[in-house]
């Protein structure tokens, strides 16, 4: 965290820890998840910048990985968004659990503020691995006292009305958010990212 007097608030860093949500998948640069969300920040007058740390196809366990060399000395905050692909893998939610909890547990060692980004997932695995993966974004929040945005597409389905009707903000391959979608989701979690970068002191 930065300490009084050492840097003024223009010197907020945040890290986007996430795959390929996070990454901007199949969007011209400055339509992805980041640059939208720095534009969003530099129209509301947030004094942050924003480093894109999503890979696609990262797992939780990829971003366990990185998180390390992730956490720069420079970096002030994290927004962890990951758990998508341990979903279409169908792995275990405690280890997603397990990962997310180390993710966190090295964010909080480092000093950094810290947005966790949930998923709403469906049926495929049954209800009760819907509940335990869905669940777990709940729980370690709650864990770490860290701030939550329950579900990435959040936006999109309210917007649509309807699970379903979030495809006519999605790309031909149906799971990555296209420009307009990203635009949505960033107006509804840029509030929660602004206070993030407030809270750094």
């Amino acid at each position: 965290m930065i300490t009084a007097g050492a840097a003024s608030a223009d010197d907020v860093t945040i890290a986007a820890l996430g795959d390929s949500l996070t990454a901007g998948y199949g969007l011209p640069q400055d339509a992805g998840f980041v640059p939208q969300l720095q534009a969003w920040l530099d129209e509301e007058g947030v004094d942050a910048k924003v480093i894109n740390a999503g890979v696609s196809g990262d797992t939780t366990a990829g971003g366990l990985s990185r998180v390390a060399w992730t956490l720069s000395p420079e970096v002030d905050a994290m927004i962890v968004s990951l758990g998508g692909n341990d979903y279409l893998r169908g792995i275990d939610p405690a280890v997603s659990r397990s990962n997310l909890d180390a993710i966190l547990s090295q964010g909080q060692a480092a000093g950094v503020e810290m947005l966790l980004v949930g998923l709403t997932v469906g049926t495929n695995y049954g209800p009760a691995y819907k509940e335990a993966f869905e669940g777990m974004y709940a729980d370690l929040a709650a864990k770490y006292d860290v701030p939550l945005y329950p579900d990435f597409a959040a936006a999109l389905r309210a917007a649509s009305g309807t699970g379903e009707g979030i495809s006519a903000f999605l790309q031909p391959d149906g799971i990555h958010p296209d420009r307009e979608g990203v635009t949505m989701i960033v107006a509804d979690i840029g509030p929660l990212v602004a206070d993030l970068a407030a809270a750094v002191e």
